[in-house]
């Protein structure tokens, strides 16, 4: 692929394994300075190395836990002193994967911090400066999860639902700018969060798992399209569009101050 020119800073989180560093590895490629956020600094060291030698491109790293409220606002102040910064993939994520009062709660804290409150604050850090200069990518990943939800999901499902409605919000709010929002929605992919979570991907159907090289790479042919919901694994476009339609529709019908019939009662009106 031809490397384009002056492409600025692309932040990449949970960029230490996974789908984050292939997303580095691949905006390297296109031409993009590179900030990479994790929390495990010599897996950072050495993907930050190994671009800097395939790619005539700069990168530099920042070891966090966005769990952290200490780690965060430092990343915050970094994201927000830089202009050079064009788009952030708020990639970073935590899972545990368990029946609700059978999660401890530092496990279900974890899962808010990381998924909700780190990637709407670095949203927070980014899209003043996007906004000022009329440009710049912002891609949240959610999950499939975030439109459904599985007895052993109720948490996680819960944190990657902000994720859909935030972005959604955000599309809505800059979409007479040059400020590209995306939402990106995952099923099953063959990364780590797993054993983190605690279902070994030995577990799952390998039909229905993706690799990693095919999710990142799909995820970047819908950025290319400008999509604003990439859904990897999702052959039949329509489907969503048919929610979409159907969501649009219920929320049309709840604009009324009548109660519904069902609920009617012999109470005088």
């Amino acid at each position: 692929m031809q490397k384009n020119i002056n492409m600025g800073t692309a932040v990449v989180t949970g960029a230490s394994s996974g789908l984050g560093a292939l997303f580095a590895e691949r905006l390297a490629e296109r031409g993009y300075n590179l900030k990479l956020i994790a929390r495990r600094g010599e897996r950072l060291e050495t993907l930050a190395t190994k671009i800097r030698n395939q790619f005539d491109v700069e990168v530099a790293f920042i070891i966090a836990d966005l769990g952290s409220k200490t780690d965060l606002e430092s990343v915050i102040q970094n994201l927000s002193n830089d202009e050079e910064i064009t788009l952030l993939i708020n990639n970073a994520g935590t899972s545990t994967l368990n029946n609700f009062i059978n999660t401890p709660s530092e496990k279900q804290s974890a899962m808010i911090d990381v998924n909700i409150t780190a990637l709407m604050a670095l949203s927070n850090a980014v899209l003043p400066g996007f906004k000022n200069r009329d440009k710049g990518t912002l891609v949240n990943i959610a999950s499939v999860l975030g439109y459904f939800t599985l007895p052993v999901s109720s948490i996680y499902s819960g944190t990657k639902a902000f994720v859909v409605h935030f972005t959604n919000g955000l599309q809505q709010e800059f979409k007479d700018t040059n400020v590209n929002v995306h939402l990106v929605l995952p099923a099953s992919t063959a990364t780590e969060i797993w054993e983190v979570g605690g279902v070994p991907i030995s577990a799952l159907n390998p039909e229905t798992v993706m690799t990693i090289e095919n999710c990142v790479d799909a995820v970047m042919k819908g950025l290319d399209l400008k999509e604003s919901a990439i859904w990897p694994s999702v052959e039949d476009i329509e489907l969503y569009n048919l929610y979409e339609e159907a969501r649009l529709k219920l929320s049309t019908a709840t604009q009324t101050g009548k109660p519904a019939t069902r609920y009617a009662t012999n109470v005088a009106k």
